[in-house]
């Protein structure tokens, strides 16, 4: 069975991770916690790979710039 996880999963990984990632990165981040199998879901958007979630948090907004990358905040995240 496919495991379905939710993005704010994610954006938690990263927010906790304390780094910068890149798309690539990111990606390579949320296989190696998360498996290449899994599933994301948002409130959006569902079973998405991990490619088409990262796309996702993009185009809505909720990356963070630095100097190395980007990372998210706790206010990305939607409260539902």
């Amino acid at each position: 069975m496919t495991e379905k996880i939710h993005g704010h999963e994610v954006m938690e990984m990263m927010l906790s991770s304390n780094r910068s990632y890149t798309k690539e990165s990111l990606c390579a981040a949320i296989l190696a916690k998360f498996g290449k199998d899994a599933r994301f879901y948002t409130c959006a958007e569902e079973n998405m790979t991990a490619s088409d979630l990262v796309e996702f948090l993009e185009s809505k907004g909720k990356f963070v710039e630095t100097e190395a990358g980007f990372n998210t905040s706790p206010d990305k995240m939607c409260a539902h």
